[in-house]
């Protein structure tokens, strides 16, 4: 039982010639390199963000702290620095209080409300970003030395 010869058509199709195959590393290739260049690009954005959100932690933790303290002078400007050891970011921070409302004849004793305002700073790189917040607190007009208790 001899085989039949295989025929011309047969042995034509029975692999990828040399130009299909560079044809198709070239296209593999440029869709490497554009898998690469995105992923580059996305691990550089999530370490900005990783920063961006450093820097609202610190942001919502000193605003606490700050609204918290009832010795905060009035229209000054108060200034602070982050140590770069403890929360891994180069910066600080400046904040103002000041009477956000108060009544027309503000006495001792009248409840108004204050404004604090904060801006936080940080370093990324050579490039300095920041981000502000305010928040408000109650406070009561105090009375003067001798006054009532």
């Amino acid at each position: 039982m001899n085989s039949p010869a295989p025929s011309r058509s047969s042995r034509l199709r029975r692999g990828f010639t040399l130009l299909e195959m560079l044809v198709a590393t070239v296209i593999l290739g440029v869709a490497v390199v554009g898998l690469l260049s995105n992923l580059s690009t996305s691990l550089r954005n999530a370490s900005r963000l990783s920063d961006y959100d450093k820097a609202a932690l610190l942001a919502r933790r000193t605003m606490n702290e700050l609204l918290l303290d009832r010795s905060l002078p009035k229209d000054q400007i108060l200034e602070g620095a982050y140590s770069e050891d403890a929360v891994g970011l180069k910066g600080g921070w400046r904040a103002r209080l000041t009477n956000f409302e108060s009544p027309a004849a503000p006495a001792p004793g009248v409840p108004v409300v204050e404004r604090l305002e904060l801006e936080i700073w940080w370093m990324s790189g050579e490039r300095r970003r920041t981000l502000t917040l305010e928040g408000f607190r109650r406070a009561v007009i105090p009375f003067p030395a001798g006054g009532p208790s």
